[in-house]
């Protein structure tokens, strides 16, 4: 068994740092949730921006340049707290992660059957195996390496998530000035959304759709010169996200009808109504297939990186030996199959619920959940980490001393918080099944998949 612990090359540049972190977290299987709130998703995304995004981009590019050790979030946080608490933290990196990849896997799938046969979308017996078979084939590509993985990101990325946005965003415009029919309505009013608590739920969507900031973190010690480059690879991807995200919601929002937007299939509906309007029907299949390459891509950077989080632990003895194998690559191969072997157990929700559509919502909320709870202690630990180790060097710090750190953290704490309990609220929009089941679901969830956790943090601390 291999557990050696060679330095891996510093390789990663600042193109390639920006691309995984626009890779991690901007998605065009987030746009029909917020294409729902029309006009609003305009309020919604500056909000979350404001509130979350970036604060939390702020304290990653904080934590990231003075600590810049591959383990990402473990490090940071291990810093301010200890082991114990460092553990915790990077378990809900990791289990959230986890139950994340069978919501990628559908969009990934149900933008490939909408390309073939939109009625696929409904077979859950078909997505299921499909998404099983993709997860297992990344997996594998995992195996090969950080240096082949980091470059079927950055290619996928800018072939399946970036074209295919600047493709939705032009068309979209094409729409408003031929003057045909538009779902969306432009009025001062509608800019800023009426609130109902069931019906903006899907805000915390937008929530965890900005998360994912620190995955860059997870490559800092991949980095070319980490303390001069992770800022502005961080200040690139904000930028880059922000306004794709804005302007693809609002394409889709002109052209369906909100009743009618798919969760898992609202890309693809846009898409094909836009190539049927424009006799381009024909480049159905190519923009599936860029799509999906860039949700693989995404896919593929959360495969890799959380994982390097739970090596650490194991190179110091938190964890058994077993998570300490690699392969010659460098490769966590035990950390990879373990996480397989957990989301293909996820994957068979899909065969219980109501709808593709209602699982998809379940595991979302479930996922932000457990994303907020790492976020908490994230936002927690560059708080203290100013006050025990002031005098450690950061290439980037939030000006204002410590009361911009209390501004900017404590914002993403309360923002984190709220998000965990509006999560159990289900919403109107779509069909969840019995109340009773979908909050002991996500509660249980919670307990089974965060408790083993505290109480292995506890014994630690």
């Amino acid at each position: 068994m291999n557990t050696a612990t060679n330095p891996p090359k510093r390789s990663l540049g600042i193109f390639a740092l920006a691309m995984i972190s626009v890779a991690g977290i901007f998605s065009l299987r987030s746009l029909p949730m917020m294409a729902e709130y029309g006009l609003g998703s305009i309020f919604f995304y500056a909000i979350a921006a404001l509130i979350f995004f970036v604060p939390s981009a702020l304290i990653c590019a904080e934590l990231a340049t003075a600590w810049p050790k591959t383990g990402g979030v473990y490090v940071w946080i291990r810093e301010a707290f200890g082991p114990g608490i460092g553990f915790l933290g990077i378990w809900m990196e990791w289990i959230n992660t986890v139950v994340w990849f069978p919501i990628i896997l559908s969009f990934i799938v149900a933008t490939l059957a909408f390309a073939i046969n939109p009625q696929l979308v409904q077979d859950k017996h078909f997505m299921l195996i499909s998404m099983l078979t993709i997860f297992w084939g990344i997996t594998w590509l995992n195996f090969l390496g950080i240096k082949i993985s980091s470059w079927f990101t950055g290619i996928g990325i800018i072939l399946g998530t970036l074209l295919p946005g600047l493709l939705i965003i032009i068309l979209g415009f094409s729409w408003l000035l031929l003057g045909k029919t538009v779902h969306l309505s432009f009025s001062p009013s509608a800019l800023i959304p009426h609130f109902d608590l069931h019906q903006d739920v899907f805000f915390t969507g937008v929530i965890l759709s900005f998360a994912g900031m620190q995955i860059a973190g997870f490559h800092a010690q991949e980095a070319k010169n980490p303390q001069r480059n992770y800022p502005k690879a961080i200040l690139i991807a904000t930028i880059l996200i922000f306004i794709a995200s804005v302007l693809g919601a609002l394409a889709i929002a002109i052209v369906i009808p909100q009743k009618q937007i798919s969760l898992v299939a609202g890309l693809m509906q846009t898409v094909s109504l836009f190539f049927n309007t424009f006799h381009l029907r024909w480049l159905l299949p190519v923009a599936a297939i860029f799509t999906v390459i860039g949700a693989l891509s995404a896919l593929n950077t959360w495969i890799i990186g959380p994982s390097k989080g739970l090596l650490a632990m194991a190179d110091q003895g938190d964890l058994p030996n077993i998570f300490k194998y690699r392969n010659k690559k460098n490769v966590p191969i035990a950390i990879l199959l373990l996480q397989a072997f957990i989301g293909t157990l996820l994957a068979f929700v899909f065969l219980f619920m109501p709808t593709v559509s209602s699982s998809y919502w379940i595991l979302s909320a479930l996922t932000m959940q457990l994303t907020m709870i790492m976020y908490v202690l994230l936002f927690a630990a560059s708080i203290k980490l100013r006050y025990s180790q002031p005098n450690t060097p950061r290439a980037y710090k939030i000006p204002g001393n410590k009361l911009g750190i209390w501004i900017v953290a404590g914002l993403g704490i309360l923002t984190a918080v709220l998000s965990i309990f509006i999560g159990f609220v289900p919403p109107t929009q779509l069909h969840t099944g019995n109340i009773i089941f979908y909050e002991s679901f996500l509660i249980g969830s919670l307990a089974i998949l965060s408790l083993p956790a505290v109480f292995i943090a506890m014994r630690k601390q």
